[in-house]
Formats: C-alpha cells, sequence, structure tokens
C-alpha cells in the first residue's frame, strides 16, 4: 500500500465460531506476510497457549515465518501505538495488523479507535471488519445475544463456520437472516478455517470507494411489496410482516433489532440540507448506527459522493466523475439497531432538491 500506512484487520465473531482456527491458519501459512495479531487477554481461548507452546514474559513473541504476536495487557491504542513505534525502530518486522475480539464485544469501539485516536490514525488504516458465524448456535446466538446481532451489522465480510454440521436449508434460512442484518456483507462458508488470504486480507472494506456492495439480487426479490414508489423504493422493513415476500418455506420469522435499510432517490440532493440532516441524526442515533454507507448524486457537483459512518463517526470524499450517460442517483444503506426507519427515510426525502 503506497500510503506507509499498516492495514489492520478486525476479526469478531462468536464464542466457539472459530475465530482462533482461522487466525491459526493464517499465522501458520507460509504467505510471506509478517502479520502482527493482537489478541484481547479476555478471550476464552488464547491463542498463544495452543500455538506458542513457550512459557514467556515478553508481551510480543517472534514466530518462525515471521509472524508476531501480542496479547493486550493495556488498552487497544497504547498496544498499537507501541507496536507502530517498534516498526519504526526497526526492532519488530510486521506488514499488517490482525486484531481478534473476544466473543463478547462489540468491534464498534475497536473499529472508532482507529479513527478517533490521532497516533493510531497515523499509522494504520482500518482494512475490514470479519465476522465468523457458527451455523450450528448461530439462530439461538442471534436470538439470545445482541453483540452477536452487533457483530453482524458491523461486517464487511463475513464468514459461516459449522456449516457441514447443519443441514442446507438451516444454512440457507441462517444466510437469508444474516442478509436481512447486513446487506452489504459478502458472506462465504469456511471449513475449519480455510480461507484463502485473499478473503481475509485487503478487503477495503472501509475504503471510501464508489461502489456501494449490497446483493442487488436479494434486494430485488424482496421488491414484492413496494408498489407506488416509482421515484424510489424505501427499502425494505426486513422484518417479514406480511411473509409474502419472502419465498422461503422454511424461513422463521426473526424480527432481529439490528436491521438494515436502504434509501435511493433519483433526484438530487441538496448538500447543506444533508449534512445537517444527517449531522442531527447521528446525534441522536450514533450509538445504535452500526454501519451506514452511501453514494450519493449531489447537486452542483459532477462527482459522486461518497459517505460512510461507524457510529456517531462519519466520513464523506468526491468520488470518480459521473459517466457519461449513467444514471444519477443517490444509494444509502443503514445497518443499525431499531433505527427509526421512516424518521430517516422521510428525511432524506426532504433533503431532495
Amino acid at each position: 500500500m503506497s500510503t506507509g500506512l499498516i492495514p489492520a484487520t478486525i476479526l469478531t465473531g462468536f464464542l466457539g465460531s472459530g475465530k482462533t482456527t482461522l487466525l491459526k491458519r493464517v499465522l501458520s501459512e507460509s504467505h510471506g506476510q509478517k502479520i502482527a495479531v493482537i489478541e484481547n487477554e479476555f478471550g476464552e481461548e488464547n491463542i498463544d497457549t495452543d500455538i506458542l507452546a513457550v512459557e514467556t514474559q515478553e508481551q510480543i513473541i517472534q514466530m518462525s515465518n515471521g509472524c508476531v504476536c501480542c496479547t493486550i495487557r493495556e488498552d487497544l491504542r497504547t498496544t498499537l501505538s507501541d507496536l507502530a513505534e517498534k516498526r519504526r525502530k526497526g526492532e519488530l518486522d510486521f506488514d499488517r495488523v490482525v486484531i481478534e475480539t473476544t466473543g463478547l464485544a462489540d468491534p464498534g469501539p475497536v473499529a472508532q479507535t482507529f479513527f478517533m485516536d490521532d497516533v493510531v490514525a497515523e499509522s494504520y488504516v482500518l482494512d475490514a471488519i470479519l465476522t465468523l458465524v457458527d451455523a450450528k448456535h448461530a439462530d439461538q446466538q442471534l436470538d439470545t445475544r445482541q453483540e452477536a446481532r452487533r457483530q453482524v451489522g458491523f461486517a464487511d465480510q463475513i464468514f459461516i463456520s459449522k456449516a457441514d454440521l447443519v443441514g442446507a436449508p438451516e444454512v440457507d434460512s441462517l444466510i437469508h437472516r444474516l442478509k436481512h442484518m447486513n446487506p452489504r456483507a459478502p458472506m462465504q462458508k469456511v471449513h475449519f478455517g480455510e480461507v484463502p488470504l485473499a478473503q481475509v486480507l485487503d478487503l477495503r472494506g472501509f475504503n471510501l470507494n464508489a461502489k456501494l456492495d449490497i446483493d442487488p439480487e436479494f434486494l430485488n426479490a424482496d421488491d414484492g411489496h413496494d408498489h407506488g414508489h416509482d421515484h424510489h423504493d424505501h427499502g425494505h422493513d426486513h422484518d417479514h410482516e406480511h411473509g409474502e415476500h419472502c419465498d422461503h418455506p422454511h424461513h422463521h420469522h426473526h424480527d432481529d433489532d439490528v436491521k438494515s435499510f436502504v434509501f435511493r432517490a433519483d433526484k438530487a440532493f441538496n448538500p447543506a440540507k444533508l449534512e445537517d440532516f444527517l449531522g442531527a441524526i447521528v446525534q441522536v442515533y450514533g450509538p445504535k448506527m452500526l454501519r451506514y454507507k452511501g453514494v450519493l448524486f449531489m447537486k452542483g457537483s459532477d462527482r459522486k459522493v461518497i459517505f460512510q459512518g461507524v457510529h456517531q463517526l462519519m466520513g464523506s470524499d468526491l468520488g470518480p466523475k459521473w459517466a457519461a450517460g449513467e444514471k444519477k442517483q443517490s444509494k444509502m444503506v443503514f445497518i443499525g439497531i431499531d433505527l427509526p426507519r421512516d424518521v430517516l427515510l422521510q428525511g432524506l426525502e426532504q433533503c431532495l432538491v
């Protein structure tokens, strides 16, 4: 990466979902990348005891294939700045960082560290949040633990582990449920952490890039109940009250508090109004807003405007020019906990020119 920033990946997932298995694989493979792994010490299953049967007082352990392991005893910020400092001095050599959060963690504050803390932001770039979901226990965990639902909402990429332990209909039903919570994360089944490294690293999930990765077929399949909105559709309620737009006979009706919805509009946004509205929204609902992203058609600009955020932190950037003949429209996706969909959609509507 030409920026000279160290890419960081956050690995999250519920207890027993296979984070350690995935990490071990990433750490022991001979991929020629030097990875520093930061573990939250409070993990139920500590990786170092498994991989490194060495008792050591040193917090940082250099491994045979050039990877570095370190367990957090202080806070994440200190650990990240210490690692960057050692790398600058040439005491440690690593190309990237993977942070394993504990199974009960909310990845939000970890992600925010990369934006809010100047010291960290000068050395690192947050690449992506990966969430592992255990197919066998997911339904129960998602039903009972909000942390598990939040982890899904935050993800840039979802890996479904232990899919071989349940039938195909259960896996389909789980994927369907997860897509309602987070339509922008690609999902993939993994077997014992065997994931090609290209699907784990350099995903650029946090890049302000000009494409909004929402699975279009999924959203279109759910469009059946949206009549009469020819200028835009009101996104998707995702709680299946009507039931008619979900053609999955084995689909259970989960009304998860983590939901997503999409806003599309062909009219341009008034930039000042939109900025005021979004500013007000994140002030009030920021803690419940997990991830949100949009590619926007702004009045007075010949370029796309790309914005995204985590909780209260929102950033925007000028993207490429609208191509000749390209249809100008805004598309936004919001993922959050019990967000007031109508307030948001009506508010956005009022920001259009």
